[in-house]
């Protein structure tokens, strides 16, 4: 049993569903970061937390787990090469701490991933780019003539 003191719920906005993110590209900015031990302790991860910062999503958040000490060098590989994006993605190219990263916008490619031990979907961070990328909305071509689209 624990004590709620003077807690008033209608006082509060309730939580909203947090069904995963649709697959797309994403504004976001890094706003949390921190080195964790793997399940196993043999080695250790970077998690880091991305912000959406525009949109119809935004503030709704996405993790990146990055393998960085981990017996399995294949692992560290592809973890090094993710940070290597981010950190070009945001313009800091020898940060000596991840804080160095944070609340710098980039572009975020989202895909969804069916869980295995649920087989519910879920987020998964698969690209970083600089703000200036494109944020995949189509870009119509000017019409400067009558002919139709598919003959030019």
């Amino acid at each position: 049993m624990a004590n709620l003191g003077t807690f008033n719920a209608s006082e509060v906005e309730p939580t909203a569903s947090f069904d995963p993110l649709p697959a797309g590209k994403y504004l976001a900015a890094i706003t949390g970061s921190e080195m964790k031990p793997t399940k196993n302790g043999g080695g250790s991860y970077l998690q880091m937390t991305f912000t959406i910062i525009e949109g119809e999503f935004k503030n709704r958040v996405v993790w990146a787990r990055l393998n960085l000490n981990n017996p399995n060098a294949t692992a560290v590989k592809i973890a090094r090469q993710e940070l290597s994006a981010i950190c070009r993605a945001v313009g800091v190219m020898t940060p000596g701490d991840s804080v160095e990263l944070h609340n710098l916008p980039l572009v975020i490619t989202v895909k969804l991933k069916k869980r295995e031990d649920t087989g519910e979907l879920t987020n998964e961070i698969k690209g970083y780019e600089p703000k200036a990328a494109s944020t995949g909305q189509p870009q119509q071509a000017p019409v400067t003539s009558n002919t139709p689209p598919w003959k030019r």
